[in-house]
């Protein structure tokens, strides 16, 4: 898989965090996370998930593959930390489970199961099988919509929608496909993030970027390796409205 990354901050420093973006968007999501003052001492490395923000796309969409390499890239930059936002947390959670990866990690929105995900995901998912990439492409043009959502400067979305549209609709439609295909296949990941064993804090508004079930809630909160975090309010893009929590999150997690 072909890796586009931004690395922020020292490059000899002790210690280093894999940034792992979410589903149609980039690194560049990860910039005002990287903006933190309190991290500056840190080697921070942002990666965009292969396939998404109009990078190359991988042979194998699956989650569990880009795990796989997502864990040699944690290894090649000596992460200490993997922090993931939305199906990024998804492959994070999977370093863990499938690939050895024994730090912590941080889930910044994840949808454990498909009734998690936004329920426009699973139609656009459903309306693909009849009419291929169109469903795809027609949701990039309202890009800017989405956007109005985030708590940020016009500025600011400005260029987070164009990252957004530099998406391929006929890479982004197989991509979302093998994801939803990857929570069917398990139902609920909750139960096998608490498996690994592993650190790890869960993060989620409590509106705007999906949620969890009351099962998979009460699973994680007897999880005695993990945290449950909830921030109060609405939030859609947790790591460019709430960057300061992100940023003591990782602080907290080092070893």
């Amino acid at each position: 898989m072909e890796w586009d990354i931004r690395v922020h901050g020292p490059r000899d420093t002790a210690h280093s965090v894999l940034l792992l973006s979410g589903g149609l968007s980039t690194a560049e999501f990860y910039a005002e996370v990287a903006a933190r003052p309190e991290l500056a001492g840190l080697k921070l490395v942002a990666a965009t998930l292969p396939g998404h923000g109009g990078s190359p796309p991988p042979e194998d969409p699956g989650i569990e593959a880009c795990a796989h390499d997502a864990a040699k890239l944690a290894a090649e930059h000596g992460c200490d930390v993997v922090v993931g936002y939305s199906m990024g947390a998804n492959v994070a959670l999977e370093m863990a489970a499938a690939e050895g990866f024994t730090g912590p990690i941080i889930l910044l929105g994840p949808s454990f199961s498909v009734p998690d995900e936004m329920l426009t995901l699973r139609v656009l998912d459903r309306l693909s099988i009849v009419f291929g990439q169109l469903p795809y492409a027609f949701m990039l043009e309202f890009t800017d919509v989405a956007l109005s959502a985030a708590q940020l400067p016009p500025e600011r979305r400005n260029v987070l929608g164009n990252e957004v549209r530099k998406n391929n609709p006929r890479h982004i439609r197989r991509l979302i496909r093998a994801y939803l295909d990857y929570l069917r296949q398990h139902g609920s990941v909750a139960p096998r993030l608490c498996e690994t064993t592993v650190p790890a804090w869960v993060v989620h508004a409590e509106r705007g970027d999906g949620g969890l079930t009351a099962a998979e809630r009460r699973t994680l909160t007897a999880c005695p390796t993990t945290t449950v975090v909830t921030v109060p309010g609405t939030s859609w893009f947790l790591p460019n409205e709430k960057p300061e929590l992100v940023a003591d999150l990782i602080l907290g997690a080092l070893p």
